[in-house]
């Protein structure tokens, strides 16, 4: 073997990544195949761009057909419930200030609660505040409205107050999930690095709990959402008015209608909550 042979074959044994890569004939390095990681990255990519476009379709088709419906020639009862300035927009508002002051509410308790939670202090207390918040599922959402009606009275804050207490437990459970997953050796190099407990938990901990995190607010805000159709039980408001209208009155269109914004709405914050959930996420993870 000559001597710059030898240099090769060493140099390839060294670093063997940098041995040369086999061309298809043509000359031009094949491309390298994706992972798995880089495949469900790249759907989550294009989904995150289909999702506003099928939404967008949605209401579309649900604006074509409530124009279809002739409301000026239909029968008294139809052209009531399914007026837009007057019924559908305005519950349609008070639907979601419903669900995103309860989403918003779930947030303010939920988090810093997780976050005390998993603190070696009061760790040993984490198991029974989670056995409360399962309380809050455990009973059905009318009979959660209903108490709320006795201790509160009637009205929209009562409302808000019952689905924050319905929907404390995703957030609250991935908190303390998100939290107690990130590696222990990351931690102890930072604090290892000089940062106080407080620097650990902000610069290292929460963000790394962030996707997590944000995930369990989505399912709060969705469940929120979903129950916000009981609201005008108590006199809440919602478009719950627009479903049991049409219930009452056997009119097809107007349950349509009524369950179509509902789902409306539900997808579009769920499309959020999945934008939020991956450009919050520290870059690499």
């Amino acid at each position: 073997m000559s001597g710059s042979g030898a240099d090769q074959a060493q140099s390839l044994a060294a670093d063997p990544d940098d041995a040369p890569i086999p061309s298809s004939g043509d000359g031009a390095r094949p491309a390298a195949p994706l992972d798995g990681a880089q495949v469900a990255g790249r759907l989550e990519r294009i989904g995150l761009f289909v999702a506003p476009v099928f939404i967008a379709g949605l209401a579309a088709l649900l604006a074509w057909y409530h124009h279809s419906l002739d409301l000026e020639n239909a029968a008294r009862q139809q052209r009531s419930a399914l007026g837009w300035s007057s019924k559908l927009y305005p519950q349609m508002v008070e639907h979601i200030q419903i669900a995103a002051a309860s989403t918003a509410l779930v947030v303010l308790i939920a988090v810093p609660l997780g976050i005390l939670l998993t603190r070696p202090a009061l760790r040993r207390v984490g198991p029974p505040v989670l056995t409360v918040a399962n309380a809050g599922q455990a009973l059905p959402a009318y009979g959660l409205l209903v108490l709320g009606l006795v201790v509160a009275g009637q009205g929209q804050l009562t409302v808000i107050y019952a689905l924050t207490l319905y929907a404390l437990l995703p957030v609250l459970r991935n908190t303390m999930v998100g939290l107690d997953a990130v590696d222990r050796g990351v931690i102890e190099a930072g604090r290892g690095m000089g940062m106080t407990r407080l620097g650990v938990l902000t610069r290292i901990e929460l963000p790394l709990a962030v996707p997590i995190i944000v995930a369990g607010v989505r399912i709060a805000m969705i469940i929120n959402i979903g129950m916000a159709t009981l609201a005008f039980l108590i006199g809440g408001g919602g478009l719950g008015i627009t479903i049991s209208s049409g219930l009452k009155l056997n009119q097809d269109p107007v349950l349509i209608v009524g369950g179509a914004l509902v789902a409306i709405v539900a997808l579009g914050f769920d499309w959020l909550g999945a934008v939020a959930e991956r450009y919050l996420k520290p870059r690499g993870i």
